[in-house]
Order: C-alpha cells, then structure tokens, then sequence
C-alpha cells in the first residue's frame, strides 16, 4: 500500500508551509488520492530532525479539520501522526482509523488510550526525541536494537489492550540513525517482516539519500532515492511505503509487479 504524506505544518523538512491551511491540505490529499495513495498520513507537528514540539491544542487545531475535511469528500483511510493522545483522541473522533506514532505508544496513557479507540496503531522506533535524536546516535548492533524494541512495544500495547491484528511496526528510517544505520535497517527489512506484524516503511526524501548523492542536497531532489527505498521495501514484503511522490512510487511499484509477474508466468 502506499501512505501518502500530509504535512499540515509550517516547518516539515520537505513542505513544510505548503499545505498548513485546512483547504490546500484537503486538496493535497485529494489529489494524492487521485495520484494512486491508498491512505493518507495526516501530521500537525513536524518530527524533522531538530524540531520544536508542538502544543496539544495547536496540533488539534491545524489536522482535526483537515481529517473533517478529507472524511466528507473520501472513504480512504487517514492515520493521524502524532505522538500525542489527546490529539490522537480528536483525530480518530474526526474520522482517522490509524494512529502512527513516532514514539511507539510511550507517553502517558498512550496504550491506554490506543486500545481504548480501538484503532490501528503504526509503533515507530526513534531513538531519543526529534530535537536531539541526529546528534550522534549509537547502537552496538542496530537491526537487533530496533527489532528487540519494537517488539517489546508491540508486547506492551497488546498487554494494554490493543488487538495483535491492530499493530503495525516502523523501522524508523532516519529517526536517530546515521546513514549507515539507515542502511543496515533497509538491508535487513526481510528480517523486521519475519516478526509477523505488517511493516510501514517511511524513507522518502530524507536526508541520508544526499549522504549517497552529494547532489540532493534539497529534499525534492530525493525521487530516485526515495523510489529505490521503495522497491526495496516492495521486495521484502513490506506492507506499507510512506510516500511524498505518490504518482511516481505507485508507477514504480506497478512496473516492478509487472516484471516480477512476467517471471513468474
């Protein structure tokens, strides 16, 4: 499936203030519709590296009336990016079935109320918090760090209530991780789908693809490495990209499936 990206933020590393009014993120959400998504992410904070937190109320504020807004005008799904629960809370009331959580249900009462909702749950790895997390994360062995952890956050949240079936795990691609630790996690994606839970996978246009291409330095100049992570994911089993180029991922996956049906035949 493919997760397109809704910023409704002044301060996204890739569009931030493009789209932080109610009216042009609905009609960025319908055009990613229209592109081929077959969900939308909706987000009021932005989690870029070295971004400040957001107040509950004006998160609220900024995505209920987006996710209002898409609801009356499509069916799709909407998940709702937050770490929060109270805006988690007014999302899923104002018609979001997903919430994705850059903190994998660790703040106060996030379990309690994610099983509460009854809604799907997306449990991401960060290591540290978005203000801090790039200054120099380390781990001894990165693909068990994150795997052991987002297991024990997925026996935390069915111990708190939320149905097996409702979870979803994210790697975290570039959430405390230097290049090589980006890599090494998209090297071993076979292994995070192997754990049994679906896996949503989000790499578009970050900054670990200019690491690779000195050229990129914008994060619109990220396609071809966005699209490579893609099919990558594609390949390993991954059940979910999260994308900002829906049009040109839905076309890449579409020929990659044709190839690989041709193989088969």
């Amino acid at each position: 499936m493919v997760m397109g990206i809704v910023n409704v933020t002044p301060d996204s590393f890739s569009d931030g203030g493009r789209h932080d009014r109610p009216d042009a993120a609905v009609a960025h959400g319908l055009a990613l519709l229209a592109d081929g998504a077959d969900l939308l992410d909706i987000g009021g904070e932005s989690t870029r590296p070295g971004a400040t937190a957001v107040a509950a109320a004006e998160e609220i504020a900024r995505v209920v009336p987006v996710i209002e807004g898409l609801r009356a005008r499509t069916a799709a799904p909407i998940s709702i990016d937050t770490l929060k629960p109270d805006v988690a809370r007014a999302a899923i009331a104002a018609g979001a079935t997903i919430w994705n959580d850059v903190a994998a249900l660790r703040e106060p009462g996030a379990v309690e109320t994610a099983a509460g909702l009854g809604c799907d749950v997306v449990l991401m790895h960060m290591l540290g918090e978005p203000r801090t997390m790039q200054d120099d994360p380390r781990y001894d062995d990165v693909v068990a760090e994150v795997e052991a952890f987002l297991l024990t956050r997925a026996e935390a949240a069915m111990a708190g209530g939320v149905a097996r079936e409702r979870i979803q795990l994210d790697p975290g691609i570039g959430f405390g991780k230097t290049t090589a630790h980006n890599l090494a996690l998209i090297a071993a994606l076979p292994r995070f789908v192997a754990s049994g839970f679906p896996i949503l996978l989000g790499a578009s246009r970050k900054r670990f693809i200019a690491a690779i291409d000195s050229l990129a330095t914008q994060a619109d100049q990220r396609l071809g490495g966005s699209l490579a992570v893609a099919l990558e994911g594609a390949r390993a089993g991954v059940a979910t990209v999260r994308v900002h180029d829906v049009r040109e991922t839905v076309q890449a996956l579409a020929v990659q499936a044709a190839v690989a049906s041709t193989k088969d035949r």
